[in-house]
């Protein structure tokens, strides 16, 4: 469902702009931001409906403040996709482990990232409807 607010947290400046832009081409609204500290701080003030979370990301990185949302009652339920370019085979199990709701590699595949994002959204719209 286009319209939804996704958080960008991505230190780098042409990733940050690719997500970006296709996401609002697919009609989401969009805020961004390169640290993990103020990812944390905008996702308490504007509730987005899902957080992209680069992993290696100056000063905290993106397993530490998953770990703050998570112990946050205004920010736990929100689903939060790690994005990495980690070359790990066994990456996405690893982030899904620590609690991410999904995993995309860097460079991103734009077919298989609106496919993820979609799918998160999808599933946690039902935990928002029934709760």
């Amino acid at each position: 469902m286009a319209n939804e607010l996704i958080l960008i947290v991505e230190d780098n400046e042409k990733n940050r702009k690719l997500v970006r832009d296709v996401l609002q081409v697919k009609g989401y609204k969009t805020i961004e931001t390169e640290t993990g500290e103020e990812g944390i701080r905008m996702a308490q003030e504007s509730q987005p409906a899902l957080i992209l979370m680069d992993i290696q990301l100056p000063g905290m990185d993106g397993i530490a403040a998953l770990k703050h949302l998570r112990a946050d009652p205004k920010t736990r339920d929100i689903p939060v996709i790690a994005v990495t370019a980690s070359a790990m085979t066994n990456k996405r199990e690893t982030m899904l482990a620590e609690g991410f709701d999904g995993y995309q590699n860097k460079p991103i595949s734009i077919k298989d990232f609106l496919e993820e994002v979609g799918k998160v959204l999808e599933a946690h719209r039902g935990v928002r409807e029934a709760s």
